[in-house]
């Protein structure tokens, strides 16, 4: 017979639970250490909760501005490593398919809160910044990088002819709407902006959308090309060296994959949702103080999306491509640099297209002719620099020197000259 001062309940339970809350603030404690650790940007996240703080409160425009921006550079980061622990997981197809999707997640978000407030320029600039500043100063600063200390460095050559091809596509879906454009008579808009039916404004939003869909489908045929037909191709830079695990994500992890635990399910998706909403609210305050900046400034919207945004959304994929670049993994380098641009100039570019389709604003194709312009002139010259399958230092120095006349030609460039 049990003791009357036996008690009724286990203890176990009590036990149980503590453990687990044990358990659980430990794995919190050991995602949050090595999210922060994943790179050196990260601490500058100290920065998310002020730059909130600055738009609820309604701070000035320039302080609202300028600290949302370097919110949102930590997060880009963050984003890309909870992109890549995530892919561990679910295997090469889908994990390649996760980082296509939030490899450029910065620029998606910035760009749909941009369309939902008819910010059209801003989203046309900011894609087209994203391609230039990866093609030209990226790429130039890996050559400058890697071969300041080396007479010439290689890369897989076929693999560059295969990127400078599709490179040279999209080129032409942008160059086509332009010329298209030009070949009909100008036809006025209705009071809301909106191309009036039949006008050749409306007929080049038609064919936008139509070249839109082709391009979604040629990006996911090279996914196809990149993860399944042809995989060896890209697998090859993977056994370059021990010390850099390959993802299809245009950012790349540097620790050394033999003692590196990948994150758990639950903990990668839990740290991709987090930077996911605090990159949405920062760039909801960043995008809405963009119009008194251009009043206080004399900064046009242009110059703004063209060469200060994408500089938020590839902080991470220019440290990555540099130290690369730096250790002699050329292929890497290229694939970061080049491969970001793909993605901007064959995803996220027609996506963005397809989103104003969805939301009713005629965001299109169609880049001003200088915009155009500029845009062959530096896929000609990157391809130039990378079909030989080698480098130096002065073909760096040579992408960079385009990069600066571009951002000059820019910095004078009028918002008027390139509205729709």
């Amino acid at each position: 017979m049990p003791s009357l001062d036996t008690p009724l309940l286990r203890s176990e339970p009590a036990s149980s639970s503590g453990a687990l809350v044990s358990r659980l603030l430990n794995e919190i404690k050991r995602t949050t250490v090595l999210t922060f650790k994943s790179s050196p940007v990260n601490y500058l996240a100290i920065f998310v909760p002020i730059g909130i703080a600055a738009g609820i409160l309604d701070w000035s425009a320039n302080a609202v501005f300028w600290i949302n921006f370097l919110a949102i550079v930590p997060l880009a980061s963050i984003l890309a490593f909870a992109t890549e622990e995530l892919a561990e997981h679910v295997g090469e197809t889908v994990g390649g398919l996760l980082n296509a999707t939030f490899g450029n997640a910065v620029e998606l978000i910035v760009s749909i809160i941009a369309l939902k407030d008819n910010q059209i320029r801003i989203v046309q600039a900011s894609m087209l910044g994203s391609i230039l500043s990866n093609l030209l100063l990226v790429l130039g600063c890996c050559f400058i990088a890697g071969g300041f200390t080396r007479v010439q460095q290689t890369f897989n050559q076929t693999v560059a002819q295969t990127m400078s091809s599709l490179m040279a596509l999209a080129c032409s879906a942008l160059l086509i709407p332009a010329a298209f454009h030009a070949s009909l008579p100008t036809t006025k808009k209705d009071d809301d902006g909106f191309p009036v039916p039949g006008s050749s404004d409306q007929l080049v939003l038609s064919l936008s959308r139509g070249v839109s869909i082709i391009l979604l489908v040629v990006y996911m045929l090279y996914l196809l090309f990149q993860l399944k037909t042809h995989k060896q191709l890209f697998e090859e830079q993977s056994n370059e060296g021990d010390d850099v695990i390959i993802t299809a994500s245009t950012s790349e992890s540097f620790e050394d994959n033999k003692t590196k635990e990948p994150l758990p399910i639950a903990s990668s998706f839990t740290v991709l949702v987090v930077a996911t909403v605090l990159v949405s609210l920062c760039a909801d305050y960043l995008v809405g103080s963009i119009d008194d900046i251009v009043e206080s400034s004399g900064l046009s919207k242009t110059f703004i999306g063209l060469i200060v945004i994408p500089i938020v959304g590839n902080a991470a994929e220019h440290a990555t491509a540099i130290i690369v670049a730096m250790k002699d993994k050329m292929d890497l380098a290229i694939g970061v640099a080049v491969g970001s641009s793909l993605q901007i100039a064959l995803f996220v570019t027609p996506f963005m297209v397809v989103v104003g389709w969805i939301f009713d604003v005629p965001m299109s194709l169609y880049f001003s002719t200088f915009e155009t312009a500029i845009l062959f002139v530096s896929v000609f010259i990157s391809n130039l620099c990378i079909l030989d399958g080698e480098s130096n230092w002065l073909e760096g120095t040579m992408l960079i020197a385009t990069y600066l006349i571009v951002a000059i030609s820019f910095f004078y460039y009028p918002d008027s000259a390139g509205n729709l």
